[in-house]
């Protein structure tokens, strides 16, 4: 009709699209939940939520999780999800290089129980390395021993490697 505005839509958001978020905060909390306790001690999340995350662990049913979830959840809502996300990312990038390192460290193990130069080699990429305690250290996992001895010097090797690798 001529002259007629059209109301604005002063609904808000749909019931299906506050349902989607909910269950996006529930998956963050989750993914909180599965944290061990010192990196969620490091969120600095509030202490009702830090709280509602604890019972989630110890609650042993999975009826009993459900609902405990549902509550995080809830409490999620008062709760600005982006820094948590942020962090949790970060958090997961610090995972990837432990990982890394990890790897590296057991390259380099490999290497050096296989040759005489990757000793060489090792002190060229790390200079800061006490060579001394290395060489020590390759010789003895090397050396013929029990299986046990063995295992007990290789990962001897491994510790040390890891701290000068990263």
């Amino acid at each position: 009709m001529v002259g007629e505005r059209e109301e604005p839509d002063l609904r808000g958001p749909s019931k299906s699209q506050r349902k989607r978020e909910v269950l996006e905060l529930q998956e963050l909390g989750e993914e909180l939940a599965k944290l061990p306790d010192e990196q969620l001690a490091s969120l600095d999340l509030p202490e009702n939520l830090l709280d509602a995350l604890l019972v989630y662990r110890r609650t042993p049913t999975h009826g009993g999780q459900r609902r405990q979830m549902q509550y995080i959840g809830k409490l999620m809502r008062g709760v600005e999800p982006e820094p948590i996300r942020a962090a949790l990312a970060a958090l997961g990038q610090e995972s990837a290089a432990d990982t890394a390192a990890l790897h590296r460290a057991e390259e380099w193990r490999t290497r050096l129980l296989a040759g005489e130069d990757a000793i060489d080699e090792f002190v060229a990429v790390h200079p800061e390395t006490d060579v001394r305690k290395l060489r020590s250290l390759v010789r003895v996992a090397r050396t013929p021993a029990p299986e046990a001895t063995l295992r007990r010097a290789r990962r001897e090797l491994f510790r040390f490697l890891r701290k000068c690798v990263g």
